[in-house]
């Protein structure tokens, strides 16, 4: 008896989601708990694993297009374990555009025109069967026809003209072509949606306002590179800079807790704990797994964790909740290369800290200019709650910590 492979819950509040990459296709072995399809949500991206030994039989749905929660999107049939489980085929993200292509062998017989296609293809005269297609199904796309259609087309030789003496012709010189000019069309996937949506809402809800500082990491340096070995000898782990920035962040949290708050009209809420998010790039986009307590956590705890969020992060394998939350967050551009930027809150909260790089630049100390590593900082936050004078007094007292990181350990 063949078995219905459904979407599974995926979150609180969540019916709807988008149909990934499908890991498997049809006529594949798969194994228990082997992964046979990503399914998308507005938050976070999981896989739905094989309930049993077997093979699948059928796919409903193909990538990019849209189920509900509980809609069967699939068959499989149980029987034996495979001797070995079929290769995972994943569609990688590819630089500048995203693949939504179905992984499912291509049809026999002529491809299926989608209606939008079919109108394309017919106006510009184009057969229908000379289109491949790339959508579920081997489907013609509207992207498809398209790419079709604007293929240029040889003109036709023409006739020789009779051997007439005459004035030669004028030489009109052809447009230099551009190139491919290409369209492609791609689903917006949730998680990108949610981004877009949450970033319009921080600009229009919120006043927004950044404030920028200026720190020397040569002493952050100097303490890494001194102790960086003995480190990760005994915790396993790289010592890193953001641990540093998130001690300082906390530091800074207690001693302007206006930034560590909420506007909930007609109050504002305040919190005695530190939830801070760390912005790291994940397969599906910038995502923000959250540091819980950081104000309870070791360098070593901070650096383990952030090292875990990032791995799972590129492999789409954070869990729902680890997004959700977050009193405060944290955003360091310059591992990109950015110099100086304007980051944008992530609402409810109220501040959000950006890192940039790392570059050596004439400093004058003591009345001498010498070359020290430096680092802008940019703190954005929401003016309703915090003042002019509170942002200058958090990011000075990041500056502060990390330019003399014994604060850090003595709290002072």
């Amino acid at each position: 008896m063949a078995l219905e492979l459904k979407v599974p819950e995926v979150g609180e509040s969540i019916t709807e989601v988008m149909i990934g990459a499908w890991k498997k296709r049809e006529g594949d072995a798969v194994a228990t708990d082997d992964a046979i399809v990503e399914i998308e949500s507005d938050k976070a991206t999981v896989e739905l694993p094989a309930p049993a030994h077997g093979t699948i039989t059928k796919v409903l749905k193909g990538s990019g297009e849209k189920a509900v929660v509980g809609e069967v999107i699939g068959y499989m049939e149980p029987g034996a374990a495979p001797a070995a489980s079929q290769p995972t085929v994943d569609v990688k993200r590819k630089e500048g555009r995203t693949d939504i292509g179905p992984v499912q062998m291509p049809p026999p017989g002529p491809a299926r025109v989608m209606p939008a296609a079919a109108r394309v293809l017919a106006e510009a005269g184009v057969a229908p069967a000379a289109v491949p297609g790339t959508g579920p199904g081997g489907r013609v796309t509207k992207g498809d026809a398209l790419a079709a259609v604007a293929q240029p087309v040889a003109p036709a030789k023409p006739a020789a003209a009779p051997s007439v003496k005459s004035a030669p012709a004028p030489v009109t010189v052809p447009a230099v072509s551009g190139g491919a000019r290409e369209e492609r069309y791609v689903l917006i996937s949730p998680i990108r949606r949610k981004i877009a949506e949450r970033l319009v809402e921080a600009q229009h809800q919120a006043a927004l306002l950044t404030t920028f500082n200026e720190v020397d990491m040569s002493a952050v340096m100097a303490l890494r590179a001194k102790f960086k070995d003995s480190f990760q000898e005994r915790h396993g782990v790289k010592l890193g800079f953001m641990s540093f920035f998130v001690r300082a962040a906390v530091e800074a949290l207690r001693a302007v807790p206006q930034v560590n708050a909420e506007f909930r009209d007609p109050h504002i809420v305040f919190r005695d704990y530190c939830d801070i998010g760390i912005a790291v790039g994940g397969g599906k986009g910038l995502v923000v797994p959250v540091l819980r307590n950081a104000e309870l956590l070791s360098f070593a705890q901070i650096e383990q964790a952030i090292g875990d969020f990032a791995r799972r992060a590129a492999d789409n394998k954070l869990k729902l909740e680890e997004l959700q939350g977050g009193t405060f967050t944290i955003s360091n551009g310059g591992v990109y290369g950015s110099m100086m930027s304007t980051p944008i809150i992530n609402p409810p909260q109220s501040g959000i800290l950006g890192l940039h790089a790392i570059q050596d630049r004439p400093m004058a100390v003591n009345g001498q200019v010498v070359i020290r590593p430096m680092m802008y900082l940019a703190l954005t936050y929401d003016h309703r709650l915090v003042d002019g004078r509170e942002a200058v007094t958090f990011l000075k007292r990041i500056k502060d910590s990390i330019e003399d990181p014994s604060r850090l350990l003595l709290e002072v």
